[in-house]
C-alpha cells in the first residue's frame, strides 16, 4: 500500500499548489487558533484551483458539528481532521451528514493516555484514521516537536494491523525516513518542517519531504 502523505496549514493557493506538485496526496487548513489559522472564505476561493485527487481537509479544535459541516460544504473539503476532546457522536453524525466517502481523522497525543484514547477510537467505524502528534501546553498541533517514536513503536504502533495510523510532530526533509522505518506507519503529515515562516511553505522543502517518505518503498 503506498504511503500517504499530507502536507498542513496551509495559508494559501500557492502553497497549496507546491504540495500538489510535490506528490502529496492531501493538504490541510487549519480552521482553529493558529499562526496558520486560515477563513472559510480563503479556503473557498484555494480549492477548487487544486487537483480533483488531492485530498482538501479541514483540522477543527472543539468546534461544533454544524460548524464543521458548513464549513466542509462551503470549502468544497474532502475530510476533517478532529482535535480535542471530540464527542463520540461527532464523526457519526459527520458520516450520517458527509457520507461515506467522506474522509474523517481523529488525533491522539502521544503520551499519557494515548493508548486509551487511541482503543476507543478504534472501536470507531465512522473514523477513518489516527493522527499521532505531539503536543504543548499551548498548541494542540504543528508544534514542530517530534515525540518519542522508539516508545511509540513499541506501543502505539505494534501489531496495528490493517488500521491507518499516521505520524506528525516534529517530521522534517530531513528525519521523514527514520520516522517511516521506526514506525511503519500508513500515513505522514508535516506542518512546519516544511515552512519558510510560519504560514509560509519552502518549495524545495516541501519536494524534498514528499520525496524522502516515499523514497522509504523503493
Amino acid at each position: 500500500m503506498s504511503l500517504w502523505v499530507k502536507i498542513c496549514g496551509n495559508t494559501s493557493l500557492e502553497d497549496a499548489q507546491k504540495a500538489a506538485e510535490a506528490g502529496a496526496d492531501a493538504v490541510g487548513f487549519v480552521f482553529a487558533p493558529s499562526p496558520r489559522r486560515v477563513t472559510v472564505a480563503q479556503v473557498a476561493v484555494i480549492v477548487p484551483h487544486l487537483p480533483a485527487r488531492l485530498e482538501k481537509i479541514g483540522v477543527f479544535v472543539d468546534a461544533a458539528v454544524e460548524e464543521i459541516e458548513e464549513t466542509v460544504r462551503v470549502c468544497g473539503l474532502s475530510g476533517v481532521q478532529l482535535h480535542s476532546d471530540v464527542a463520540s457522536e461527532v464523526p457519526k453524525r459527520l458520516r450520517e451528514r458527509l457520507g461515506p466517502r467522506f474522509h474523517i481523522l481523529r488525533v491522539v497525543h502521544f503520551g499519557a493516555g494515548a493508548a486509551e484514547a487511541d482503543a476507543v477510537i478504534a472501536s470507531d467505524e465512522n473514523v477513518d484514521g489516527v493522527l499521532v502528534d505531539s503536543r504543548t501546553a499551548t498548541a494542540v498541533g504543528g508544534t514542530g516537536l517530534r515525540f518519542n517514536w522508539t516508545e511509540a513503536a513499541e506501543t502505539l504502533f505494534k501489531n496495528v494491523g490493517k488500521r491507518k495510523l499516521i505520524v506528525a510532530g516534529g517530521l522534517t526533509p530531513e528525519n521523514v525516513a527514520e520516522a517511516i522505518a521506526t514506525l511503519r506507519p500508513w500515513g505522514v503529515d508535516v506542518v512546519s518542517g516544511v515552512e519558510a515562516s510560519p504560514g509560509r511553505k519552502d518549495r524545495k522543502k516541501v519536494r524534498d519531504f514528499v520525496t524522502n517518505a516515499r523514497g522509504t518503498q523503493s
